[in-house]
């Protein structure tokens, strides 16, 4: 929650009417070009992690980028 409440003040200033769909982990391995997302918000409950690696893919598209509902 804390990224969506500092962000969503500015989006409001642009005109755009936010909504916080859940939440959750990215965890970024450059070296080994591995991506995973993981995990859910304590305040927002989880999002559908697999909308996240599907816009993940698009601008890491030679990584391996996987999900799953683990907390941890």
């Amino acid at each position: 929650d804390h990224i969506f409440e500092k962000v969503n003040p500015e989006m409001e200033k642009l005109g755009y009417e936010c909504k916080c769909l859940g939440g959750g982990k990215i965890e970024h391995n450059s070296k080994d070009k591995k991506i995973r997302v993981f995990g859910l918000s304590t305040g927002y409950g989880k999002a559908d992690h697999s909308v996240t690696v599907e816009l993940l893919k698009k601008e890491y598209a030679d990584y391996e980028i996987t999900w799953s509902d683990d907390k941890k």
